[in-house]
């Protein structure tokens, strides 16, 4: 598969650009969204015109990227910070382009209409750890609400600006996490639990990220090494730093019933979904996506789980 794509430094100021045109089908929004954690993300904003802005860490310093996509369906990306030349290196990862579907059978109509209606649709990878463990360590075991919430708090608070010409921050990194006190942690809304697992990675953050390279099910057994960091949060890590197809989410509250409803008409376990979904290994978190990108919705039954408040306990 050939792609193609145009790279150079902008005369007179601090930035780098590149040019990439894929040769297949993408649905440039869609394969950046998980990246996002709520509309509120101090690292991540898309705007009206279709611009997309993410900030993060890269092995040489921070970076800031503007993603566009024309109607021709070249990308055009410009960054800015120590980091530009690395994180512009890996655009073709970050939009999918090492993404191979090509074996992928849908066994279920839902998910082979969703696959029709949606040929755009990759796996993109960050190419970095830390960036997506201290998310998703915040989103264990707590509503969406709570997590952002603890996102927003500590990336204000703890981490940087980023660079570039519009406002966001980056995430806190390992020495800062290390330095936060425990009254910050409290206020951040971050239990004990999270905060113990966030300070056992940060230890050893240097060492996570060669979980990029074992990739597959060898990475998410490094990331499961430390304490704190279960199956669930190694899948949540592993399907956005190297778009790991089969990484699926087992331990999370909606999935095994979002996937149960969408395949069978009832509700799962995650000893039920494994079942339904083995007959896409590898690709297993690839079926997921599709559900989810399928728009389906399960039915509702009871109240919906509501947000404790930390500060306050």
């Amino acid at each position: 598969m050939s792609e193609t794509c145009s790279q150079g430094r902008s005369i007179g100021s601090e930035t780098e650009s590149r040019s990439w045109s894929p040769q297949r089908q993408l649905d440039f929004r869609a394969v950046l969204a998980p990246l996002r954690r709520g509309r509120g993300d101090p690292t991540m904003r898309m705007d009206a015109d279709g611009t997309v802005w993410r900030a993060g860490t890269t092995p040489v310093g921070a970076a800031t990227l503007a993603l566009r996509r024309e109607a021709s369906g070249t990308v055009h990306a410009t960054g800015w910070g120590p980091g530009a030349a690395w994180a512009l290196d890996g655009l073709p990862a970050l939009l999918g382009a090492d993404d191979d579907d090509s074996s992928f059978v849908s066994h279920h109509p839902l998910i082979a209409q969703a696959r029709h209606r949606a040929p755009g649709l990759r796996l993109g990878a960050t190419r970095r750890v830390w960036d997506v463990l201290v998310p998703a360590v915040l989103e264990q075991k707590v509503t969406g609400v709570e997590a952002r919430r603890s996102w927003r708090e500590l990336c204000w608070r703890f981490g940087e600006p980023a660079p570039g010409p519009v406002e966001l921050w980056l995430p806190p990194g390992p020495a800062a996490v290390r330095a936060i006190p425990d009254w910050e942690w409290h206020r951040a809304g971050v239990d004990r639990s999270r905060r113990r697992a966030l300070l056992a990675a940060a230890t050893v953050a240097h060492r996570l990220e060669s979980a990029v390279t074992m990739a597959g099910k060898a990475g998410r057994e490094l990331l499961c090494k430390v304490p704190g960091i279960g199956i669930w949060t190694a899948a949540e890590v592993a399907q956005r730093a190297w778009a790991d197809a089969d990484a699926v989410s087992v331990g999370d509250f909606h999935i095994p019933s979002v996937v149960g409803y969408a395949l069978l008409g009832r509700p799962l376990d995650d000893a039920g979904m494994l079942e339904v979904l083995a007959p896409y290994a590898p690709q297993r978190q690839r079926a997921v996506r599709y559900i989810e990108a399928s728009g389906f919705r399960r039915p509702r039954f009871g109240p919906r789980l509501h947000p404790r408040d930390y500060r306050a306990m």
